[in-house]
C-alpha cells in the first residue's frame, strides 16, 4: 500500500515538472526605433545677463530754491522737452530785474564816458585841454565798456538761472518716482551736491548686458581667424533672447558693444546686445537668457534627446544589430538643437536607434522593433 502511494506521488510531481518546462517563453519587448537625421546646424552658446537702458539720466537741480510743483505721474513715459519740476521762480525773476537795471546803469555810464571823451578830444584841438586829460577819458571809456559787458553777462546768468527753475525732460523715456516733494528746499550746483529729483531711462530700444568667459572668448577669436564666424568687434552678430517664462529664443537682436578689456577679477569680457522693445516687455535690471552664434554651419547627426541613456559616467545610445538585439554604444554629445541632440562621435548615420520603450531595453536581449521614419521621430521630439 505504501509503495503504491509513493509511486502515485512521484508520477504527480513528474507531471508538474513537465508542465512547467513546457510553458512558452516571454515575447521580446516592443520598442520604437528610427535612424538619425543628418542636417545642417549651427552651434549657439547660452549666457545669462540683465537688461540695461541705452540711456539713463539723473535729473538734478541746477539752482537752489524751494520746489514749487511736479508735472508728471510717477512711472509715466515722458517726451523730450516736457516740463517735470518747477522751482519757485520769484527770487530769480527779481534777480533778472536787478541785473537789467545794472546793465542800464552801465550803459548810461558808458554813454557819459564817451561824451566826455569826445569833448576832451575837441578841446585838445584848440589847446584847451592836455593830452593827459584825454588819456584819462580814453581809460574811462574802456572801463565803462567793460562794465557794460560785465553787467550784460550778469543779466544772461540771471536769465539762465530763471530758466533752470523749470526742469524739463532731456530725452524720451520712462521716468521713475519723484524723490523730492513740493515744498522742500533743493540744492543746485555741481552733480555731487545737487539734489537728485528723479531718473529717466530709455526703453526702446534696450540693451542686454552679459559676460563672456575667457574660454568662449578665445574660441570666438579662433573662429574669426579661420573665417568661420566674424568677430563681434567688427560685425553686429545676431543674438537670440528668451525670458524666464518663454520656450525657445523668440526675440532677435544684435551685438553692439564688446568691452576693450577683461575684468581683472573674473577674466570675463562684457558684451551688450540691443533689442527692440516697443511694448516695454523688457525692463532695465531684469534677467534673461541670451544665445550667441558659436560655430559656422556644419552637417550633423541628430537624434531625439530622449534616446540618450546614461550608463554610469557614459552617455550611450541603444543601437540594433542585424538580429534586433540592442547594444549600448558610447557616443559624444553635442548641443541641443530644437529638442534634438547633436551626436558628434559614435554614430555613422545608418544605424537603427531605440527611441521609444527605453525602460524595457537591456543590452544583449532581443527586442521587437517598431520602425518609424526619422523625420517623424524628429517631429515628435521637437517641443
Amino acid at each position: 500500500m505504501r509503495l503504491a502511494l509513493a509511486l502515485a506521488l512521484a508520477l504527480a510531481n513528474a507531471g508538474c515538472d513537465s508542465h512547467e518546462e513546457e510553458a512558452p517563453p516571454m515575447a521580446p519587448p516592443s520598442v520604437t526605433v528610427t535612424r538619425a537625421v543628418r542636417q545642417q546646424v549651427t552651434d549657439w552658446d547660452e549666457f545669462t545677463g540683465r537688461f540695461v537702458s541705452t540711456e539713463r539720466v539723473e535729473l538734478r537741480a541746477r539752482v537752489s530754491g524751494y520746489l514749487d510743483s511736479i508735472s508728471f505721474a510717477d512711472g509715466q513715459v515722458v517726451k523730450r522737452g516736457d516740463m517735470l519740476f518747477r522751482i519757485d521762480p520769484r527770487p530769480f525773476v527779481a534777480a533778472v530785474t536787478e541785473a537789467e537795471a545794472r546793465l542800464t546803469g552801465a550803459r548810461s555810464q558808458a554813454t557819459l564816458a564817451q561824451q566826455e571823451y569826445d569833448r576832451a578830444k575837441n578841446l585838445l584841438q584848440y589847446r584847451a585841454a592836455s593830452e593827459a586829460a584825454l588819456e584819462q577819458r580814453v581809460q574811462a571809456v574802456e572801463n565803462s565798456k567793460a562794465l557794460v559787458i560785465q553787467a550784460d553777462a550778469a543779466l544772461q546768468r540771471a536769465r539762465l538761472d530763471l530758466e533752470f527753475t523749470t526742469i524739463r525732460a532731456p530725452l524720451d523715456g520712462r521716468i521713475g518716482r519723484h524723490l523730492v516733494s513740493p515744498g522742500n528746499l533743493v540744492s543746485g550746483g555741481e552733480a555731487s551736491s545737487a539734489t537728485l529729483l528723479a531718473t529717466i531711462v530709455t526703453m526702446d530700444p534696450i540693451d542686454f548686458s552679459f559676460d563672456l568667459d575667457q574660454a568662449s572668448a578665445l574660441r570666438y577669436v579662433r573662429l574669426a581667424q579661420r573665417g568661420d564666424r566674424p568677430s563681434s568687434r567688427e560685425v553686429q552678430n545676431p543674438v537670440q533672447l528668451a525670458l524666464a517664462d518663454e520656450t525657445g529664443f523668440p526675440h532677435h537682436g544684435r551685438i553692439v558693444f564688446v568691452d576693450n578689456e577683461a575684468d581683472a577679477g573674473t577674466g570675463t569680457i562684457r558684451l551688450r546686445a540691443r533689442f527692440d522693445n516697443p511694448h516695454d516687455i523688457f525692463v532695465p535690471g531684469g534677467f534673461a537668457r541670451v544665445r550667441l552664434i558659436a560655430s559656422a554651419p556644419y552637417q550633423a547627426l541628430l537624434v531625439p534627446d530622449a534616446a540618450v541613456a546614461t550608463d554610469q559616467s557614459r552617455r550611450v545610445l541603444y543601437v540594433l544589430d542585424g538580429a534586433d538585439t540592442p547594444e549600448a554604444r558610447q557616443v559624444q554629445l553635442g548641443p541641443l538643437q530644437g529638442g534634438l541632440r547633436v551626436i558628434r562621435d559614435g554614430l555613422r548615420g545608418e544605424e537603427e536607434i531605440v527611441v521609444g520603450g527605453m525602460m524595457r531595453v537591456r543590452a544583449g536581449q532581443p527586442v521587437t522593433p517598431q520602425r518609424i521614419p526619422g523625420a517623424r521621430a524628429i517631429s515628435d521630439a521637437r517641443p
